[in-house]
């Protein structure tokens, strides 16, 4: 029996350049071809400039970036961290791994974004973040997300790591929050094969993070 073959719709489809293999043979040319080096040092001080943050440090993964933003905010077992419910697991992985215990909120139908009427009535004594997801680049509620973090007492980390470029009410996402990580894998806005980066306004938070 013969099966139809389906077509397919690709997710991503990366635009490798002449730019992009450049700077590929300059890192080569340079030896640094793994976790240090001037690229990177120039990569993470013209992407705070971009996105209006005041540090950027460049990291694995978007993941990891989460990873390190919790680590960072003193994260740990008997802390709740409210994520939404319609996000990629790397969202709420790290939450694990910080041995925290994650709190799926519902999003908003119209949105696909975290319901904030919902985050409220989700928070308890032991929440200490609220990770908003810009879903497909759409920017999460952040003036109400933040008003709520401000009443409560709590941590913002913006999952934007598919929203680079993106802005809400005239700043870029990821810039909002006490810190914002976004993602360079191969189906993002911006691609180095893999990659992340968090950033923060905060000095003592990139210190530690560097």
């Amino acid at each position: 029996m013969k099966i139809r073959e389906e077509a397919q719709i690709p997710l991503d489809a990366p635009s490798i350049g002449e730019l992009e293999k450049e700077y590929v043979l300059r890192a080569l040319d340079s030896g640094y071809v793994s976790t240090a080096g001037p690229l990177i040092a120039e990569f993470e001080e013209r992407f705070a400039g971009y996105v209006g943050a005041t540090y950027a440090v460049a990291v694995v993964s978007g993941t990891a970036a989460l990873h390190l933003a919790l680590r960072l905010l003193g994260v740990g077992p008997g802390d709740e961290v409210i994520v939404p419910a319609l996000t990629f697991v790397g969202t709420v992985n790290p939450v694990a791994y910080v041995g925290a215990t994650p709190v799926v909120v519902d999003v908003d139908p119209k949105t696909w974004n975290i319901d904030v009427g919902k985050v409220e009535k989700a928070l308890t004594g032991r929440t200490r973040v609220v990770i908003p997801v810009h879903l497909y680049g759409n920017p999460a509620p952040m003036e109400d997300l933040l008003a709520i973090a401000r009443r409560h007492g709590l941590y913002i980390v913006e999952d934007a790591a598919e929203a680079l470029g993106a802005k809400y009410k005239g700043r870029q996402v990821g810039t909002l929050g006490e810190i914002g990580i976004f993602s360079f894998n191969g189906n993002k806005v911006m691609t180095t094969g893999g990659g992340g980066m968090l950033v923060t306004d905060d000095p003592d938070l990139a210190a530690r993070a560097s």
